[in-house]
């Protein structure tokens, strides 16, 4: 059976929209050097969430080992998770992908070696960085992924912040804080926040559930 040109555009272009956020697998279309982002299902993500204003209170970087999706992550140990496995920790399956936005002409070979040295370099640091020191002796999530681009390649995600300009007045905050600092918080350290790489010019959405 023929089929005219109207309806066949028509086909193409919702086999477009179709594949658009995933791919035969149901994961999302990544690329080497990607970041994701979702919502935490960990005690400390509301507190996260509250002082950083933002729905999302973890991240990642992707990177292939064996051909296959990973997230680089930065949890009870600085690893790389399966996509999947990964995927599935965080709520609702919600997840954002995003890319730098001049990806295709800055992520050359070169510049991918660069970001796995990166990584191995801070790989398997442990444990998390709960009291969110600016420094390579342990590791949280947005410090993890912001480090190492800018070590990698000089790329800065945004410009950290001291931890005075979050919103640490909200009671879920506070109490966080008091559980960690007592009474002597660093209101001068510098912190990234998982919103602050989210909102950076640098990068562009490319998939999103």
């Amino acid at each position: 059976m023929s089929h005219s040109p109207g309806r066949g555009s028509l086909l193409l272009l919702l086999l477009a929209f179709a594949s658009v956020g995933c791919n035969r697998s149901g994961l999302p279309p990544v690329q080497e050097g990607d970041i994701i982002f979702q919502t935490s299902q960990s005690p400390q993500s509301e507190a996260v969430q509250k002082a950083t204003h933002s729905r999302y209170s973890h991240l990642g970087l992707v990177t292939y080992r064996d051909e296959k999706p990973y997230v680089f992550e930065a949890v009870d140990t600085v690893r790389a998770t399966p996509l999947p496995e990964w995927l599935a920790n965080g709520e609702g399956g919600h997840y954002v992908v995003k890319r730098l936005v001049d990806a295709h002409d800055v992520l050359d070979t070169s510049a991918l070696i660069e970001l796995k040295k990166a990584m191995r370099h801070f790989e398997g640091k442990h444990p998390y960085d709960r009291t969110f020191e600016w420094s390579d002796e342990r590791m949280y999530c947005s410090e993890l992924v912001w480090k190492v681009y800018e070590r990698a390649l000089g790329i800065r995600l945004g410009e950290p912040q001291r931890m005075r300009d979050l919103d640490l007045s909200v009671p879920e905050v506070a109490q966080k804080l008091a559980e960690r600092f007592g009474d002597r918080v660093p209101l001068d350290e510098p912190v990234v926040s998982p919103q602050r790489i989210f909102d950076s010019s640098r990068l562009e959405t490319v998939a999103e559930r």
